[in-house]
């Protein structure tokens, strides 16, 4: 994620800091301050805020670890102010697998509140309920209490959140993946809408979590209906036959001549009629940029460049392309390069496709 300093690396996940996050820590601890006139209480507040975000990465990674039982990498952790992303290659399909996924993320936080629960009630720190706040009262009951309302506000149907997931799972027994995912993302959309009325009304910051969770339900909506659209079709279904390819050796002009002479916006490199890499638009406009205008293309394409076979599977194609966050991919047959699939003209098959079922359906 752009904008963002990685912490470093937490059980072979990197872990990052989004510079909001910084103006959130500077921003909480003026409101200590203004609170008590004091740096010292502003220093522990900011102290508090540090250590609930760190259960918050605890959180995410009980969440990247479960994953990882399935075979499921997590590419990164990024700290937001509002909460942690935990950025997977994708969600489990098999509807247990996602229940277990998804509950581990609340389990965390509910083992987190019983670890301080047990060592308040051995010290004796308790405090009155009434003297707890967030700028005052015991540190460690402030910290075990915000874990309890994670697991419980983590719990809410608010789907993509976790309950929202839990219930997916559940629908997905006995309705298929399909329908239980707009049955979640509508109820998810439906607790968006809530969490903005109540958040104009006591708090602005859950109108920022109520945008989040209707995007997101929404962006979850499309993504499964596209993953369903893709069933039963190969690569040579969607792949791009009437394509442009470059040599190691062509200067960087010649690609700039491909580029503004048709609407193809990555280039294959070719050699022996094998791909060796791949020249794609943002590398040439890089390299443009800085006075490379003479270099070959060998000097500006990438080279970590992964094939697919014209008979696999596109579903699986472009899980691959969407996980190496890649939009070109070159198909292969025979070991020579027959095909160009890019994630455009894969769009343009499943709108097309769908256009001729909804033209079958009128008709019948």
């Amino acid at each position: 994620m752009k904008w963002s300093l990685k912490l470093g690396k937490l059980l072979g996940i990197d872990v990052y800091l989004h510079f909001t996050f910084l103006l959130l820590l500077a921003f909480l601890g003026f409101v200590y301050w203004s609170a008590n006139q004091n740096v010292e209480a502003a220093l522990r507040g900011v102290a508090f805020i540090v250590a609930l975000f760190g259960c918050v990465v605890l959180h995410e990674l009980g969440h990247a670890l479960m994953a990882r039982r399935y075979g499921i990498q997590t590419r990164d952790i990024t700290l937001l102010p509002i909460g942690g992303i935990a950025r997977l290659e994708k969600m489990p399909e098999k509807p247990m697998q996602e229940f277990s996924v998804a509950l581990a993320e609340p389990a965390v936080n509910v083992v987190i509140a019983v670890v301080l629960f047990v060592g308040l009630a051995v010290t004796g720190g308790f405090t009155p309920v009434e003297e707890i706040s967030m700028t005052g009262g015991s540190f460690w009951q402030r910290l075990m209490v915000l874990n309890i309302f994670l697991t419980a506000f983590n719990l809410l149907p608010a789907f993509p959140m976790d309950g929202g997931r839990v219930l997916r799972a559940l629908l997905s027994t006995r309705l298929g993946r399909r329908r239980a995912t707009a049955i979640a993302a509508n109820v998810g959309q439906g607790m968006a809408i809530l969490f903005g009325i109540v958040g104009f009304f006591y708090s602005p910051f859950l109108i920022f979590i109520a945008i989040f969770v209707f995007l997101g339900a929404q962006a979850e909506a499309g993504a499964v209906e596209m993953q369903s659209a893709l069933e039963g079709f190969r690569v040579r279904d969607a792949m791009m036959t009437r394509f442009r390819t470059l040599s190691r050796q062509d200067p960087l002009t010649k690609a700039v001549q491909e580029l503004l002479a048709g609407s193809q916006q990555d280039f294959p490199v070719i050699e022996n009629d094998q791909p060796v890499g791949i020249l794609r638009r943002n590398d040439l406009v890089k390299a443009l940029s800085e006075g490379r205008r003479e270099a070959v293309v060998t000097e500006a394409m990438c080279r970590d460049c992964e094939t697919v076979d014209e008979a696999a599977p596109l579903k699986g194609a472009v899980e691959a392309m969407h996980a190496r966050q890649c939009a070109t991919m070159p198909v292969v047959a025979g070991g020579r390069m027959v095909g160009l699939l890019t994630l455009e003209n894969i769009s343009e098959m499943i709108m097309v496709n769908t256009a001729m079922k909804n033209e079958h359906a009128v008709r019948s």
